[in-house]
């Protein structure tokens, strides 16, 4: 992959996950509107018990500064992989009209992944 090309996608995933992260603790963004009864549930649950904004917020804006600042980015990558899986997820079983967003972190995430790819080969080593 291009090196700049690399940079950009990098970048523009790491500034998607600052502002997502922030969020999460500023509350700045509208809240989403017009969920399911399920998925409103399954939300108000996760937010009760602290885990959107005290795992998966902390989780986003390390992830989002490793990428921006690219420290650590290959190993943010892969720890982001279990938030972009979960959110897709979240949005194909209780959310579908909404996962837009869900789905771009999960596709960037990939694409900064394979970027990486060179950092994961002593890992992957048989």
């Amino acid at each position: 992959m291009n090196s700049k090309v690399f940079m950009v996608i990098r970048i523009i995933l790491g500034l998607l996950l600052l502002v997502f992260g922030l969020n999460k603790f500023l509350n700045f963004l509208p809240a989403p509107e017009g969920m399911s009864e399920a998925a409103g549930a399954y939300f108000g649950a996760l937010m009760s018990a602290k885990v959107i904004p005290h795992l998966v917020g902390i989780v986003e804006v390390l992830a989002g500064l490793a990428l921006i600042l690219n420290k650590y980015g290959a190993l943010m990558a892969l720890i982001l992989m279990s938030v972009s899986v979960n959110a897709v997820l979240f949005h194909i079983n209780l959310d579908p009209e909404s996962i837009g967003p869900a789905l771009a972190v999960l596709i960037l995430n990939i694409v900064v992944l394979y970027g990486y790819k060179d950092k994961y080969k002593d890992l992957l080593a048989g």
